[in-house]
């Protein structure tokens, strides 16, 4: 039996404030790296009354119609769990953030509270795309902003929207640009 090849998924979230809980997660998208045509967008009506309004406005997104329109946070983490134990069928499903401790921290706990488990992993864990070009490169952890790794990879064209399937999908061009680049 052939071992499935790993299929990097980058995700991207938004949120109205800097930890889950007191603060909800409003948009979650997932690209999968090297597969421009496999992705996942949802937006997540929020679990709580609290926000820091700076937070939801890099956003854009409007918190009332958010209330009114987005799917509660069990459909859509069931949706997303689903889509993303759908790729099994192709390959094993490895998380990818950058940062991982922010989106990695929304999306573990998210999985884990609405769902009682983490299609990724019982840790949630994963790859965090500032570490791993510190470990290729060598570099110091302030020279590995996604910016910066974009200008040395010579990337252009490729904005970061603040909008979660967008930037989910930046982050799959620039990983794949990465491992490239090895």
């Amino acid at each position: 039996m052939t071992k499935l090849p790993e299929l990097y998924l980058a995700v991207d979230v938004e949120a109205d404030g800097p930890i889950p809980g007191p603060y909800s997660m409003i948009s979650l998208g997932i690209s999968v790296v090297g597969r421009p045509d496999l992705a996942f967008y949802t937006e997540i009506r929020p679990i709580s009354d609290d926000f820091v309004p700076a937070a939801l406005a890099v956003s854009g997104l409007d918190r009332d119609r958010l209330l009114r329109e987005a799917p509660p946070a069990e459909e859509a983490m069931a949706a997303a769990a689903a889509w993303i134990n759908g790729l099994r069928r192709t390959g094993r499903p490895v998380f990818l953030a950058g940062p991982a401790v922010f989106d990695g921290m929304f999306v573990h706990w998210y999985f884990m509270r609405f769902l009682g488990k983490s299609p990724f992993n019982a840790s949630g864990a994963g790859i965090d795309l500032r570490s791993y070009w510190m470990g290729m490169t060598g570099c110091e952890w302030v020279s590995s902003r996604k910016s910066i790794i974009k200008e040395k990879l010579k990337i252009e064209g490729l904005p970061h929207t603040h909008h979660a399937g967008e930037d989910a999908a930046e982050l799959a061009q620039v990983f794949q640009a990465i491992l490239d680049s090895r």
